[in-house]
């Protein structure tokens, strides 16, 4: 059942829902989804599904076949690479305005999220290193002083949490993300900006190719 309560209407938080479970990989790219079925599992009625339907569909996460249901698109292997590369700049950007502005607390925090890394790199435990990871780079973007930087960002994180956990799974990329973490805040410290906007650049692109290595999309 729906149990976002603050959305503000019924279409909307079936939409919420529906986006949720194709960006977190719980509807699989490819599967079908009828009306009934949803309308039963939801608890609700064909018009506020239908609605959502269609928003999910002018986002491109499903497509909709007259009396056939709808197909879930979600991601696509082209979609995936133009957001890291989107990502790869928009953070960079993030990094670079971090290290002119950021507060002794926020480098506080970006190191306490580098120590907790390395103990769940320890226990191999993606789920908590991806909450981490997240959590690293919420810290710089807000410490950018740029709200829409932020916005674009958590939006485009959002996007992809499905395959950047999927990534994060690899042994090898776990320990090497976790360096490439260290040398950024190392930048940020210095104040250097220009190193600290390559180094997440590369740092994402890192996460890319890995990715692509690893998945089947």
């Amino acid at each position: 059942m729906i149990v976002d309560k603050n959305a503000k209407s019924l279409e909307e938080r079936v939409f919420l829902t529906l986006e949720d479970e194709i960006l977190s990989g719980k509807l699989k790219r490819g599967e079908t989804l009828t009306e009934n079925a949803l309308s039963q599992r939801l608890g609700v009625s064909r018009t506020p599904l239908r609605g959502a339907l269609h928003r999910l569909a002018e986002e491109g996460l499903i497509e909709i076949y007259p009396n056939r249901g709808a197909i879930v698109m979600g991601i696509g292997r082209e979609e995936l690479i133009d957001i890291y590369k989107i990502r790869m700049r928009l953070e960079g950007l993030a990094s670079a305005e971090a290290a002119r502005r950021i507060t002794t607390e926020d480098i506080k925090r970006l190191h306490d999220t580098l120590d907790l890394a390395d103990f769940y790199i320890e226990k191999r435990d993606a789920d908590h290193l991806k909450e981490l990871d997240s959590e690293f780079h919420s810290i710089i973007y807000y410490a950018s002083g740029n709200r829409l930087l932020c916005k674009t960002l958590s939006e485009l994180h959002r996007n992809i949490h499905f395959y950047r956990k999927r990534s994060l799974a690899v042994v090898d990329r776990l320990e090497k993300s976790a360096a490439e973490h260290k040398e950024i805040l190392a930048a940020i410290e210095r104040g250097d900006a220009e190193e600290a906007d390559r180094l997440t650049s590369s740092h994402i692109e890192a996460a890319l190719n890995n990715l692509l290595a690893v998945s089947d999309i």
